[in-house]
């Protein structure tokens, strides 16, 4: 079995003795876990423009440096080690959006495009900023945390149908109903409002 192909089960136990302090599995864990985090960090940036400053790697790497170093985690299972790595890759991009906004002023260009939200509008394809995503969030966990969280899971970490489940203590047609009312919910919410006057 390659270096960065580890079966969930062998993932999880790896998490386990890392969260117990075994620095051998935390080598062990290294190369899946960069890979991974690639695949999530290629995914978050499928919609940048091009010539954007963060790159790809950039991201694996804060969120790596971020990982190892933070307070403990009692890692339950891979899924819950790529919902933690989902949150905080969201929160890399939003500081940096923030960062890039008071660098610049108040002058925000589009950073991402919600291409899972096209399924509710296939014609729509208006990149959006990652400042208003991360507001959209916050509002729609106010109103349904269970929903933000789906979104997270699905759109920041990647993560399928099964494993967003699997990390919500939910059945998989929740998950697909949550993911589906959510979508609508941010396409309406996200869609630029033209000032009538």
């Amino acid at each position: 079995m390659g270096s960065a192909q580890l079966s969930a089960v062998e993932l999880t136990r790896y998490l386990k003795a890392w969260s117990n302090g075994d620095a051998t599995a935390l080598e062990r864990l290294t190369p899946v876990v960069y890979a991974e985090l690639h695949r999530i960090a290629r995914r978050n940036f499928a919609g940048e423009r091009k010539g954007h400053l963060l790159q790809p790697s950039a991201l694996v790497n804060e969120a790596f440096v971020r990982l190892i170093a933070g307070e403990p985690v009692e890692w339950a299972s891979r899924t819950h080690f790529f919902a933690v790595s989902a949150r905080l890759m969201r929160q890399i991009l939003i500081d940096f959006a923030r960062a890039q906004d008071t660098a610049r002023r108040g002058q925000r260009n589009p950073h991402m495009d919600l291409s899972d939200v096209r399924e509710v509008a296939a014609a729509q394809s208006n990149p959006v900023d990652f400042l208003d995503l991360d507001a959209a969030l916050h509002e729609l966990a106010e109103l349904d945390p269970r929903q933000a969280q789906v979104v997270e899971l699905r759109y920041f970490g990647g993560l399928d149908n099964v494993e967003v489940a699997a990390v919500l203590g939910i059945s998989e047609p929740t998950v697909v109903r949550d993911w589906r009312v959510a979508r609508a919910w941010l396409f309406d919410r996200l869609q630029p409002r033209i000032d009538p006057s």
